[in-house]
């Protein structure tokens, strides 16, 4: 029989397989997992069994293959700070070599050069907010400044002439503008019209150098899919809307006659493939309902992604046109416990001015006087999808309900909806967390005195907001490198992010008298639930300083408020023994005060 620790860990110790992306020419795909304990790069052997590509001392964020590929770039950080450095594997080689390596800046990769000769990338050397774009031979290593700009400016990819580049320019923190520019007379031109706000995405190019397609909200509420040219860039064609959801990824097929993409369906993935020759586009059945993210073409016949579901924490899928034939190509997110793992039900309750707000509802069995957990997700402007959680799942077995909501100002419904807690509507969002308390007693069976809440980076400013503002709906709270205060956040976070986070939060010159009034910090003698916090020591995001100083105000009125910092980590939370401890904690501290003794 296995016993409660082995249950618990089995839950924390379940491993996925994400970020699969096919090697050109090769007919063969990367993925990334944990499989060693941190995030690596592997591959199938003959056996379909997973190999370590390459050896890397700290977590791979992220995989970039060269055209023709014989070579590959990998992004690494140290510790969780999310500066990532750039390396380079050979095909021929085991170790990789260093490309950049310069550890007090952020690097963003953009994509390799038609030849395979050179990359580029962006930086914040030149100012901690400005990121300027360079293009480096990967043979001599030299490394030539081709755009300079005063903000956050990240490089996307080459244009088949080698001559031009685009890149994608931050507006706000929902929307950016597309550019290309010229290698040669660093001149820019934009894609889109410019007087519309908008965000511009999954860009994919066609051969003939005339334009390609890509994702945008321009003028719309939700996202759609479009084609461009570059003769005539301020112009876009509608190919696909759909008036509800976001159109999401997208990958156009090797010869160009198909594109697939997803649809976002309240947090769960619907795949279609559209006939870019007849405009005929149909769904691809029998995908379990989960999140479906990495697209990529291994050949015309085939293609390969990541899914995602409550009950599958991830694993890489192949699709062949020719058979109309679904196959699940790794199995690395199993767990001896994985039929205890439940599926949520998609519920929705109207809040305090009637807005329906939609939530995923986990429980193991209908009943009366059950605890309950609200989880907040991060962002704001992110989403709650349907996915693999082991702290829900492991609850949820334990006997509590679970819910996790989509609060107004998140993603995934409409310019409108995300919008709705901007600046100082934020307590608005605070406001339907109580809204769902309600439902949850009067829907589900919930008790109302063993409530917890819990959530991670901003969805731990939520927490503590509404520890603070609504202190009398909540028995227990769990912050993960949340804000306690968006003063102190804005003064201390990242240059290059104060001036996108303005846009969504307020100003420290416009608004920080709103700040005072709201923040947690300012409140924290009303918190009368149990506090459990953490946070990374190297979190570049949410300085500690957040969590250390609301830890330090706490202790001093001797209120019940527990403290844990990680080393090692940064805003995310990669290495497993710093899973299982924060994890293992969150649950023994819900059982403790949401459970009668």
């Amino acid at each position: 029989m296995v016993s409660t620790e082995e249950k618990l860990l089995a839950y924390l110790n379940a491993k996925s397989a994400y970020q699969s992306q096919a090697i050109p020419t090769k007919n063969k795909f990367t993925f990334i997992s944990k499989l060693t304990g941190i995030p690596q790069m592997w591959t199938l052997d003959e056996n379909q069994g997973p190999v370590q590509l390459g050896h890397f001392a700290d977590r791979v964020m992220s995989v970039h293959h060269s055209p023709q590929g014989d070579k590959t770039v990998i992004g690494m950080d140290h510790k969780g700070n999310e500066k990532q450095q750039l390396y380079l594997l050979r095909e021929t080689d085991a170790e990789a070599e260093t490309l950049i390596c310069a550890p007090e800046y952020f690097h963003n990769f953009g994509g390799w050069s038609p030849d395979g000769r050179q990359i580029t990338f962006s930086s914040n050397r030149r100012h901690p907010g400005y990121f300027d774009v360079f293009v480096q031979d990967v043979l001599t290593k030299e490394v030539e400044t081709v755009f300079q700009f005063d903000g956050k400016c990240v490089p996307l990819s080459w244009l088949q002439d080698g001559e031009h580049i685009l890149i994608s320019i931050a507006e706000t923190n929902i929307d950016n503008a597309i550019y290309i520019l010229n290698l040669i007379t660093n001149e820019i031109t934009r894609i889109g019209k410019k007087e519309t706000p908008a965000s511009y995405q999954s860009i994919e190019l066609t051969k003939d150098g005339k334009g390609g397609y890509l994702l945008t909200d321009s003028g719309e509420e939700t996202t759609y899919l479009c084609r461009f040219f570059f003769d005539h860039p301020d112009q876009l064609e509608i190919l696909d809307n759909v008036a509800e959801w976001d159109i999401e990824g997208l990958k156009l097929s090797p010869n160009e006659s198909r594109l697939i993409f997803t649809l976002n369906e309240g947090g769960i993935s619907r795949l279609w493939m559209l006939d870019l020759h007849t405009k005929r586009k149909n769904t691809i059945e029998g995908i379990p309902d989960g999140v479906i993210e990495s697209l990529s073409w291994l050949n015309d016949d085939q293609f390969i992604f990541t899914l995602k579901t409550p009950t599958m924490p991830g694993d890489i899928w192949c699709y062949t046109l020719s058979e109309e034939k679904l196959k699940r190509l790794t199995n690395v997110g199993q767990s001896e416990v994985e039929g205890l793992w439940k599926e949520p039900e998609l519920c929705s309750f109207p809040s305090f001015d009637n807005l329906e707000i939609p939530y995923f509802y986990y429980e193991k069995e209908p009943g009366v006087n059950k605890p309950a957990v609200v989880y907040v997700h991060g962002g704001p402007e992110s989403q709650i999808r349907a996915v693999y959680n082991p702290v829900i799942q492991y609850l949820v077995n334990q006997g509590f309900a679970v819910a996790a909501p989509n609060v107004r100002g998140s993603k995934g419904y409409g310019r409108t909806y995300i919008k709705l807690d901007d600046v100082r509507k934020r307590m608005d969002s605070v406001k339907d967390l109580s809204g769902l308390v309600q439902d949850l007693v009067s829907s589900h069976g919930v008790s109302s005195e063993k409530i917890g809440i819990m959530g991670r980076s901003y969805g731990g400013f939520m927490v503590l907001a509404a520890l603070t503002h609504f202190p009398d709906l909540w028995a227990a709270g769990v912050d993960i490198v949340g804000i306690s205060h968006f003063k102190t956040f804005l003064q201390n976070t990242g240059a290059w992010r104060r001036h996108l986070r303005e846009s969504e939060y307020g100003s420290l010159e416009h608004d920080a008298d709103f700040f005072e009034e709201i923040a947690p910090l300012n409140h924290s003698d009303k918190i009368t639930a149990p506090l459990l916090v953490f946070h990374g020591r190297n979190d570049t995001r949410v300085p500690v300083s957040e969590a250390e100083q609301l830890v330090s105000d706490m202790k001093k009125r001797k209120q019940t408020v527990e403290f844990h910092v990680f080393e090692d980590e940064g805003h995310q939370t990669e290495k497993i023994e710093n899973h299982i401890t924060m994890h293992s904690r969150t649950v023994a501290f819900m059982e403790q005060y949401l459970k009668e003794s």
